[in-house]
């Protein structure tokens, strides 16, 4: 199974979420930011590393707000959400070509990777969120 870690920034009544570029693995769907946790590494420290290298953000680690595994073709994916908080830096995205802040209550109009499904309606039942852990 990979572990891969999501981060999730809120913005009031609003959620950063980010596109794939149109190569790759599931290019085109939308997403948290994050990835693959590396040898070594907690989660912690991975998530803060995926956010330097694909935003360019400074970003503290909160707590934990869900988990989801999703069995794709290339192997099962167990994807751990944390809310994260940015500390500096402006968000550039390298893995993404279109990214932004978008309320909670329009996050369905997204069509997300498979794995961020159940965290997504998860989200937007106010089940989790800012707050939550």
């Amino acid at each position: 199974m990979i572990t891969v870690t999501a981060g999730v920034l809120f913005r009031e009544t609003r959620v950063f979420i980010a596109r794939r570029k149109s190569l790759g693995r599931l290019a085109g769907k939308w997403e948290f930011p994050g990835g693959k946790v590396e040898d070594g590494e907690t989660v912690e420290e991975s998530l803060k590393r995926e956010l330097e290298e694909e935003l360019e953000i400074e970003a503290m680690v909160g707590d934990c707000l869900g988990e989801s595994i999703y069995r794709y073709d290339f192997g099962t994916v167990k994807v751990l959400f944390f809310q994260v908080y940015w500390e500096g830096g402006e968000i550039r995205s390298k893995d993404h070509d279109h990214y932004g802040w978008v309320p909670l209550d329009e996050l369905d109009r997204y069509d997300f990777v498979p794995a961020d499904r159940p965290f997504v309606k998860r989200l937007m039942n106010g089940d989790c969120g800012p707050g939550f852990g």
